[in-house]
């Protein structure tokens, strides 16, 4: 496909957000910023999280994953509806029963300062990794089939992109975000649903009978029934669970979506509907992948080494000009969550959980906001900074190094805010961090000998919930007799 093309689409798409971010961040003060004056309605934020949540690593590496693991993928994705669950019935009314901006500052209110600090700083570094692979992925396909063609570096690929990230959350922060992950979120499933029709047609399949093709075709597999196996499907649907609750319920960029709902009612409506349309989402992401590897075995098209590529390279090299507009106008879409909501919050984390912006204070209005621009503009060069880092270090499908990565930096914000939920112990709170230091450590060496030590059992995304428990039983040892 013609890059000028494809360039022209992105820039076309990227003017449409403009707008939208023109009719939003009018007016737009600080509490708009962190909040959006309290004013999304609920059904709206439903259906921009679905983006939000699903980003470019479910468009690209999510299908990539089909032809190895089939449909096992389910499991963790039935699991995320015991943990969004969770969510509505456990976090949220506590949020709200608090009136929080920074949910972690729940934490000082339960143990105390260094609580405090210690799950603010896990949730930046989380959210700063996942949101620099997740930018990666995009970013990478844009590289590889529009910028390599004019030699552009891709450290300027990924600048440009994190400038225009900058230029439409500057002002309306949330507010901002709400709406433009609505039309981000449409332009994704669009994407996906026209590219199953492009891929099953040029197949010779109706679309009625997708499903028994597949079926026949040996991908529909969802349950995977040895527990050696990491994708096991108890350890995948527990796995799941708890990745919904750390990755969501613990994570200031979801949750501050969440809270920015009119009152607790709206926000559970928004989470219980959020969570019904990502199973389908899912299903249909799965059932792309399956069509993908059915078209590439019928023309007798080298399967990537990468399987996050499979979809690109089909899309743009055999597909025709509509198909790879279609992709390209979902990959897009898939791209721009993948960082404007985490460097809102990134933001609103460091602001108030840092400098202490919720407090009584000298600054005024104004300098309050000139501080969150220079705070915007640092986490927007960090995470130009670790994206390169980890185009020189990966090799592997980014979904998975997501979702290990979240192992390790969300396992101590799931045993904090555990504690404080299922216990009334106060704890040393001095103490605290080095517990969330040593947790992961211990996690991640005990996942990486887990098969000599517990008979051949290999860890998979469940060495969070591992993490989890090392972090509570670390502050029961710290708690207060």
């Amino acid at each position: 496909m013609n890059p000028t093309i494809i360039l022209l689409c992105f820039i076309a798409y990227t003017v449409l957000l403009f707008f939208v971010t023109w009719l939003t961040s009018r007016k737009a003060t600080n509490d708009t910023y962190y909040v959006g004056n309290k004013t999304s309605p609920w059904y709206v934020v439903a259906y921009g999280m679905i983006g939000a949540s699903l980003s470019g690593v479910t468009f690209m590496s999510v299908p990539g994953l089909v032809g190895g693991q089939q449909f096992t993928y389910m499991g963790l994705v039935f699991g995320f509806l015991l943990g969004y669950a969770v969510i509505a019935t456990v976090l949220l009314p506590l949020y709200y029963k608090l009136n929080l901006t920074s949910i972690y500052s729940y934490l000082q209110q339960r143990f105390g300062f260094w609580s405090y600090k210690t799950g603010a700083f896990y949730f930046i570094l989380s959210r700063v990794i996942g949101a620099s692979f997740r930018m990666f992925l995009v970013v990478n396909v844009l590289q590889v089939f529009v910028f390599d063609y004019w030699g552009v570096p891709f450290g300027v690929v990924v600048a440009i992109f994190i400038s225009l990230i900058i230029l439409y959350t500057f002002e309306g922060g949330v507010k901002t975000i709400i709406w433009t992950d609505m039309l981000q979120t449409t332009f994704m499933l669009m994407g996906v649903i026209l590219s199953i029709y492009f891929i099953s047609k040029e197949l010779g399949i109706g679309l009625g009978d997708i499903f028994q093709k597949i079926s026949d075709a040996g991908y529909t597999r969802m349950v995977e029934t040895d527990w050696h196996h990491k994708n096991f499907f108890l350890k995948q649907f527990f796995s799941g669970a708890f990745i919904a609750i750390v990755m969501t319920g613990l994570d200031q960029e979801m949750m501050q979506k969440n809270i920015s709902c009119k009152n607790l009612k709206e926000a559970q409506k928004n989470m219980f509907t959020f969570s019904g349309i990502l199973v389908v989402v899912n299903l249909m992401f799965l059932t792309l992948g399956a069509v993908l590897y059915m078209y590439a075995s019928s023309k007798g098209i080298e399967i990537p080494q990468k399987t996050d590529n499979l979809f690109p390279v089909i899309a743009f090299n055999y597909l025709g000009p509509i198909a790879g507009l279609v992709f390209m106008v979902g990959l897009v879409s898939a791209a721009y969550p993948s960082a404007d909501g985490a460097l809102t919050a990134l933001t609103t984390s460091f602001c108030v959980d840092f400098l202490g912006f919720k407090e009584k204070n000298n600054r005024t209005e104004i300098q309050k906001k000139k501080i969150r621009y220079i705070v915007h503009l640092s986490f927007a060069a960090l995470l130009l900074i670790v994206i390169l880092i980890f185009r020189a270090l990966n090799n592997e499908a980014v979904v998975n190094a997501i979702y290990t990565a979240a192992g390790y930096t969300y396992g101590p914000l799931l045993g904090l805010f555990s504690f404080g939920l299922f216990t009334k112990y106060q704890v040393k709170d001095n103490y605290i961090w080095i517990v969330a230091l040593l947790s992961p450590i211990i996690s991640y060496v005990i996942s990486h000998y887990s098969e000599v030590l517990l008979g051949g059992y290999k860890f998979g995304f469940e060495v969070l919930i591992l993490n989890g428990a090392l972090t509570f039983m670390g502050l029961f040892l710290l708690r207060k007799k």
